[in-house]
């Protein structure tokens, strides 16, 4: 027995039907169309939360916006992005200022002569090369320190018992010098480099100017000489 092949391709013994199929012999085969796609199914929305500083959203369970950093546990606000910033040039340190160098010093002397007319009980230090002390303000004080009553004076008479705390103030225009007694208990004496030892003190509260050669007396045995400093003495200063 002949069979004839339908147009999907099964061997019928029906010349005008399929016998496996059902097609008419001579039309033509119609196309299985694939399957769909299978669609998944929606899964359950994602909570989320709007950062109130730059709108963004964020997961519900955040504790930070990852866009700017707000914290949305306390509610901070996120620094500022140039105290964030590490590799930001740091601030520059002020340079230290220069030592100011004294135009001017004090040389404090221990003199013998002095010494011998003012009848003090305490003994009289040996002589020798005095204390240079330079002055950089335009006024300084010349008595003994006392740290219970906050006095340092700048011309140091420590060593001598008969100088009072306060006892003189030397002040400077920038070219002249004066001194002033400051009620000291011995007073303050002034004379020349040539002449004798001065016997009468300067009056109390008024300044008494200086001249280039005068010397200064005071306590029981302190002479002091104030010039002008020398180059050498400005550069160990330096």
């Amino acid at each position: 027995m002949s069979t004839v092949n339908c147009p999907s391709g099964h061997p019928s013994v029906s010349t005008d039907y399929c016998d496996v199929c059902g097609l008419p012999i001579g039309a033509a085969a119609t196309p299985v169309a694939p399957p769909a796609p299978a669609v998944a199914a929606p899964g359950p929305a994602v909570a989320t939360q709007t950062c109130p500083n730059c709108s963004e959203s964020a997961a519900a369970d955040a504790l930070f916006c990852e866009s700017c950093g707000y914290d949305f546990t306390t509610g901070t606000m996120p620094r500022a992005a140039s105290s964030l910033d590490l590799s930001a040039t740091p601030p520059t340190a002020p340079p230290a200022p220069s030592p100011v160098v004294a135009e001017w010093v004090v040389e404090r002397w221990v003199d013998p002569d002095w010494y011998a007319v003012q009848q003090s009980d305490d003994p009289c230090p040996s002589p020798g090369l005095p204390v240079v002390i330079p002055v950089t303000e335009k006024s300084a004080l010349v008595g003994r320190p006392s740290r219970s009553r906050g006095i340092s004076p700048e011309v140091d008479c420590g060593d001598d018992s008969g100088v009072s705390r306060r006892q003189a103030q030397l002040t400077t225009d920038g070219q002249r010098w004066w001194v002033e007694d400051l009620q000291s208990a011995n007073g303050t004496y002034v004379a020349p480099a040539a002449g004798p030892l001065p016997e009468i003190p300067i009056p109390p509260g008024q300044r008494q100017e200086l001249d280039a050669d005068d010397r200064i007396y005071v306590g029981a045995w302190t002479r002091l000489v104030l010039r002008k400093a020398t180059p050498e003495e400005q550069a160990g200063q330096a």
